[in-house]
């Protein structure tokens, strides 16, 4: 009897535990929570929900716990704003000058906005992190993250590849505003140029043969402010980065040769870089004329990096 005791309440707690896991947590202003950072720290340690109402959040975030989901309540992404005005100078480094530094893995985000909107008030504007990401196994729809130089830090851990999967995202920024070592996947996603007199898309750091990381954008729509001007799909940062954009259509009037070396003359980074491309449409797709040690891809080749095998990892994940 004692036994069976026993066993009913270890299972009692665990089904608590469980549904407390489960547990739904609002923020808003008629909310339990006021803040975003608030509701973070109440969850579990294993992670939870948090639905935020529409409205501003200026806060500064850090998401460390593991299965995190923010879901943003308004009838559109611009919605639910998460903004803070951090710059590398102000922040002591572009690493910690993020909005949002999310490290926990299994994290999703669906419906709002991710902004750094430090450009917009310092003349003299900096590095400045909108979204800071290094969790494996990150879902993030239609989520915006806004900001200009390196606005979305798309990251790995140091013992292992992060996958990300971004599905029906917009992206904007104008020097190396998608930058990293992520394991990243762009599903449909909406890329955007901002007004600068050079605009890079990317700035991939893979560093090791053997790391398996890349950006993949897939079906995207790449598009730039009238007053963008020299526009480039990316950059290597590290020698060995690698890049691929597939079906997309360019919009944006991108520079004939697609890609540039990281400093010209100082830097020889294209032989060793992957930068390959397949079946662009639109005003800016020009594959005869990209840089020649970039790659255009055959249909045999593209479909090594279609998302189900990507982003499948030892553990089959499949977002």
């Amino acid at each position: 009897m004692i036994g069976k005791r026993l066993f009913l309440a270890v299972l009692l707690s665990t089904v608590l535990a469980d549904v407390a896991g489960a547990e739904t947590l609002r923020v808003g202003p008629k909310a339990t929570y006021r803040t975003l950072t608030a509701a973070v720290e109440a969850l579990p340690d294993d992670g939870g929900t948090i639905e935020l109402a529409p409205g501003e959040y200026r806060e500064k975030v850090t998401i460390a716990k593991p299965n995190v989901r923010l879901i943003g309540k308004g009838a559109k992404p611009q919605d639910v704003v998460i903004v803070w005005s951090d710059g590398a100078r102000t922040a002591g480094g572009t690493f910690k000058s993020f909005t949002m530094n999310v490290s926990g893995d299994g994290f999703r985000a669906k419906n709002l906005t991710i902004q750094n909107d430090y450009h917009l008030k310092d003349p003299n504007p900096s590095q400045a992190v909108a979204l800071a990401i290094t969790a494996d196994r990150a879902v993030l729809e239609r989520v915006r993250l806004l900001g200009a130089q390196d606005t979305l830090y798309a990251a790995s851990k140091k013992d292992k590849p992060s996958r990300q999967y971004f599905k029906d995202c917009y992206v904007e920024g104008h020097v190396d505003f998608i930058f990293g070592d992520a394991k990243a996947f762009f599903d449909r996603c909406h890329i955007h140029g901002i007004a600068h007199p050079t605009v890079m898309i990317t700035a991939q750091s893979k560093v090791r043969p053997d790391q398996d990381s890349a950006y993949v954008f897939d079906r995207c729509l790449i598009t730039a402010d009238k007053d963008a001007k020299e526009i480039w799909f990316g950059r290597a940062w590290r020698p060995l980065a690698t890049v691929v954009f597939m079906r997309s259509r360019i919009e944006a009037p991108l520079e004939k040769a697609g890609w540039r070396e990281w400093t010209p003359g100082k830097t020889e980074t294209l032989s060793t870089a992957t930068f390959a491309e397949y079946a662009s449409t639109g005003p800016g797709a020009s594959p005869t004329t990209r840089e020649p040690r970039s790659k255009q891809l055959t249909a045999d080749q593209a479909r090594a990096w279609d998302r189900k095998t990507f982003l499948a990892g030892p553990d089959g994940w499949v977002p």
